[in-house]
């Protein structure tokens, strides 16, 4: 058990005990204390030696698991120019091997191996560049326009600061520019002789897009911008037309864009329009063959579910953006109608919406004569999740119109499909379906959506969507065990989405839902909204009313109700352990956001200060404080009985830092009333999303759902 020692502080003429800051490494990013590494090793062992006995169990689910992957899968090949790319694995390797062929050359079907089939060139081994490592990221990867050099960032340790490096790509030899401290993917000027990439600062925060001329020193880039606003990130990509560069700032809730000429790497960006609080713009460009260039705005200015704008591509101009009087309106807001982004082709557009909480597709064409032509991509189940996948080419010629779009489809009980939809013949042609090896029915499965009604502030009772999947004969009669997923933040919906590690748990009689609370957008953005900053109990409630929910329903019962959830999904289950522990029979929770009033009190750590969007800002605001004081799960830990968990977090983690969970283990350790299971793993040579290889991160869902099969007593079942 972590000691505890005197500390506190006062806030707000609030004074605040806090006798684990001691875990926090005054060093940090560099974690050296030796008391901090000794008690997080001891944690470690602690964990080995408690899942010792449930090793049988995790090899043979890590086995269920890895049997559910094809060892040799790859990746349908995507046309870009004169070249077909794609990725495939090798056998039983851990990280893809990326590869591209001609145009002219016959396809070949996806097939193992690293050396590249008839016609194929190998551009990429990501194996090769991970070796031995505990953990390796390919950050972006991107070809040259004229397709003769590769550049692409990785991240060697989990700590997500890139080096970016460039490859010859018929040679193989790497050339000498290298520039570290950088995040997300590079972006090529048009003549292929400069590289925008963004800049990170000492406190992790992207805040300069610079311009990297090729056998230049990297001293000398220039910096194309540099956004003051501590409280903004800073975003870097292309058009789909590859005419602009977009530099896009913002934090969760208010944007600024600005756009280059990519045929003008030295000149200078052009604002599209002046940030304004709590608006939110992003855009694509096309060129109609109709008329002049345009830009697409999607935009939140008069309506919180987004309408869409153009604006002619020659009005921007150095002496500032054009006012909104110049903005033309293409689709108004609609409370029914949530625009969730878009992405414009020479021809038409594809939008992607959600209405009543399920994926749309919506295709509009430029050519206005054509508006009888409008439609949305019909999809062929009830409930599933479907989005815009990789779409790399504008047009596939000089005035030759993309003929298909290619599309990302799944359900809870349908695996990844990759769809290309035949724009004039309205047809959606299979190009891949996700191969379960092992063996897969969906017809063993029953997948429904269903409704429960949660509380909220104001009082009034509010519908709150929830997916769920079951095996066939599953009984509902309360007896059942379930796992029930939330997130809840940052606007992010969760997806009605097939995992193939799930069928661990449905083959064992689990019924699996996810709780689609406020905080997500799955409800449109208002959803998001209403569970932001002062409504953020909101998203709280509605987890613990869906559960509540599920039992009166006969799903499951009190304490056989297992839950999960990351990072912010770990600060929900934080606040759902301390608000209802008796609903829960056991908790994984992961790299979880549990030190929220802390963090959030700390201006110096990188992502607290574009966070104050999200949670409120404690150190000005006194109502901010109070209200996240009154729900940071680590300020609220109290004199109860708490299910078994098993507690995650990654020593190089720079979004939720490791004595997060390292301070709200040792609380609980200390102060709940039970001796029910309490597990801290730290990963000391990951990050924020734990182990990189795609079979090293089944070993720990297999530890996870092991632990929960144990919590729930369901170990000595033969199961």
């Amino acid at each position: 058990m972590a000691a505890a020692k005197e500390y506190s502080f006062t806030t707000h003429g609030v004074t605040i005990s806090d006798p684990w800051h001691w875990l926090k490494d005054p060093s940090y990013p560099q974690v050296d204390d030796a008391e901090v590494l000794d008690y997080l090793k001891a944690e470690n062992a602690y964990f080995e030696g408690q899942m010792a006995p449930l090793a049988p169990l995790v090899k043979t689910i890590f086995e269920e698991m890895k049997g559910r992957i094809k060892s040799d899968d790859a990746s349908v090949p995507l046309r870009d120019g004169a070249y077909f790319y794609s990725w495939r694995y090798s056998e039983g390797a851990q990280y893809k091997t990326w590869f591209r062929t001609a145009a002219g050359v016959e396809l070949r079907a996806p097939a193992g191996g690293v050396a590249g089939e008839k016609g194929e060139e190998i551009l990429f081994d990501e194996n090769e560049r991970a070796g031995n490592r505990d953990f390796y990221a390919l950050g972006g990867l991107q070809v040259s326009p004229d397709h003769t050099l590769l550049a692409f960032s990785e991240d060697m340790d989990g700590g997500e600061r890139f080096t970016l490096r460039v490859k010859d790509i018929a040679s193989g030899k790497m050339l000498d520019d290298e520039i570290t401290e950088t995040i997300g993917a590079p972006v090529w000027s048009a003549d292929g002789k400069v590289i925008f990439y963004v800049r990170l600062d000492e406190h992790w925060r992207p805040y300069q897009v610079k311009a990297h001329r090729l056998g230049r020193p990297a001293t000398e880039d220039r910096v194309v911008y540099e956004e003051p606003d501590a409280g903004f990130f800073l975003g870097l990509g292309k058009t789909q037309s590859r005419e602009f560069i977009i530099l896009a700032s913002g934090d969760q809730v208010t944007s600024e864009v600005r756009v280059l000429a990519a045929a003008d790497p030295d000149g200078e960006p052009l604002l599209v329009s002046a940030r304004q609080k709590d608006r939110h713009y992003d855009l694509d460009h096309a060129a109609p063959a109709e008329g002049k260039g345009k830009f697409f705005i999607r935009v939140n200015d008069n309506h919180q579910n987004f309408r869409v704008v153009t604006l002619s591509d020659d009005a921007l101009g150095p002496d500032g953006a054009p006012g909104e009087e110049n903005w033309q309106e293409l689709i108004a807001g609609s409370d029914e109608n949530y625009i969730r982004s878009l992405t414009a082709f020479s021809d038409f557009l594809a939008i992607s919406e959600r209405t009543e909480g399920l994926d749309q597709v919506r295709i509009l064409y430029h050519d206005r004569a054509r508006a009888g032509d409008e439609h949305r991509i019909r999809f062929p189940e009830a409930t599933y999740h479907a989005s815009l996948g990789a779409n790399a080419a504008y047009e596939i010629g000089p005035g030759q119109d993309v003929p298909e779009l290619r599309l990302n489809y799944e359900s809870m009980v349908t695996p990844d499909t990759i769809f290309d939809y035949d724009l004039e013949k309205r047809k959606l042609i299979t190009r891949k379906v996700q191969e379960i090896p092992s063996g897969y029915d969906p017809a063993g499965y029953r997948t429904e959506r269903l409704w429960a009604t949660a509380r909220s502030q104001g009082g009034e009772n509010t519908r709150v969507p929830v997916s769920i999947v079951y095996p066939r004969d599953f009984r509902r009669d309360g007896s059942g065990p379930l796992h029930l997923i939330g997130y809840g933040a940052y606007g992010y919906g969760y997806p009605p989405g097939f995992d193939a590690k799930r069928l661990s748990l449905l083959d064992r009689g689990f019924a699996v839902a996810i709780a689609h609370i406020r905080g997500g957008d799955e409800m449109g953005f208002g959803w998001y909204l209403d569970g932001k900053l002062e409504k953020r109990t909101n998203s709280f409630n509605d987890f613990v009313d869906v559960a509540k929910f599920l039992i009166e329903e006969n799903w499951t019962s009190a304490g056989r109700i297992s839950i999960s959830g990351r990072s912010a999904g770990g600060e929900l289950m934080g606040a759902v352990l301390n608000a209802a522990p008796e609903l829960w029979g056991a908790a994984i929770v992961g790299v979880p956001f549990v030190d929220v009033l802390n963090t959030m009190l700390d201006a110096d750590l990188p992502l607290t200060p574009p966070e104050w969007p999200e949670w409120g800002n404690p150190i000005e605001d006194k109502a901010a404080f109070e209200l996240i004081r009154s729900y940071s799960p680590y300020d609220n830990i109290t004199a109860q009985d708490y299910p078994p968990m098993l507690v995650t977090g990654g020593l190089n983690d720079p979004r939720v830092t490791y004595w997060e969970p390292a301070k709200w283990t040792a609380r609980l350790r200390a102060t709940k009333t039970d001796d029910n299971l309490l597990l801290l793993k730290t990963n000391m040579g990951a990050g924020h999303r734990g182990k990189s290889g795609r079979f090293q991160a089944l070993e720990e869902d297999a530890e996870e759902f092991a632990f929960i099969l144990r919590a729930l007593r369901m170990t000595d079942e033969g199961r």
